[in-house]
């Protein structure tokens, strides 16, 4: 990718979830892409990998906020495609919620939980959402000047697709249990970042979040 050019990002959001502001999230993250520097779009809609149109292809970093909707799995396909062949994905909260079969994956969406590399689970024990402690506990592009943090937000527990992440911040459930919320991972010649942080504007307004995003976009697109 030329580093002369203005960077394009591309902030998607999918799904019929009436629990997630796709709407406003889609204007929030447009703005963080414009604050890091990238020519920003919104998009709804996920079939729009296969055969792309211009918006499409030439953007560097794919922001998803989604929420469920369908996702097909050639259309997944041809995203992870695409960046493996050295775009950038950055995945924010309900973008890991997939299809299930019995307690297992949807085969239809083994594409993208290979990619993103993690499926939403549950919430967890306990209240959905809270304030909770944020530790940031790797010195990383995407986590450059931030420090451990509080946070309302809601809870989100996930099962890895495999190891090969980097877990950059994690929270402490109330039984101890360690939980990670961001990691990062690489795929063939992309980046992908997970943050598993982001429900609503509780959320979205915290200077603290506005930069891991806006790093996030930087370090997935190889701008860092």
């Amino acid at each position: 990718m030329s580093h002369l050019s203005t960077p394009r990002a591309m902030v998607v959001v999918n799904g019929d979830d009436i629990h997630h502001d796709l709407i406003g999230a889609a204007g929030v993250f447009q703005q963080l892409g414009v604050e890091a520097g990238f020519a920003t779009r919104r998009a709804m809609g996920t079939g729009r990998f296969v055969d792309p149109r211009p918006e499409t292809a030439e953007s560097d970093v794919y922001l998803f906020y989604t929420a469920g909707g369908n996702f097909a799995t050639g259309q997944q396909q041809a995203l992870a495609d695409a960046v493996r062949s050295g775009k950038g994905l950055v995945g924010v909260h309900g973008a890991n919620i997939m299809g299930r079969q019995g307690d297992g994956l949807d085969p239809a969406d083994r594409p993208l939980f290979e990619l993103l590399g993690n499926r939403y689970l549950s919430h967890g024990p306990g209240h959905h959402e809270g304030r909770h402690r944020i530790e940031i506990v790797a010195d990383h592009p995407v986590t450059s000047g931030v420090t451990d943090f509080d946070l309302f937000d809601e809870y989100y527990e996930f099962e890895l697709a495999d190891d090969d992440v980097k877990v950059l911040a994690q929270r402490h459930r109330a039984d101890g249990e360690v939980i990670p919320v961001l990691y990062v991972r690489e795929f063939g010649a992309g980046r992908v970042v997970y943050l598993a942080l982001g429900h609503d504007m509780r959320s979205w307004g915290e200077p603290p979040v506005r930069t891991l995003v806006r790093q996030a976009l930087l370090w997935a697109s190889g701008r860092d």
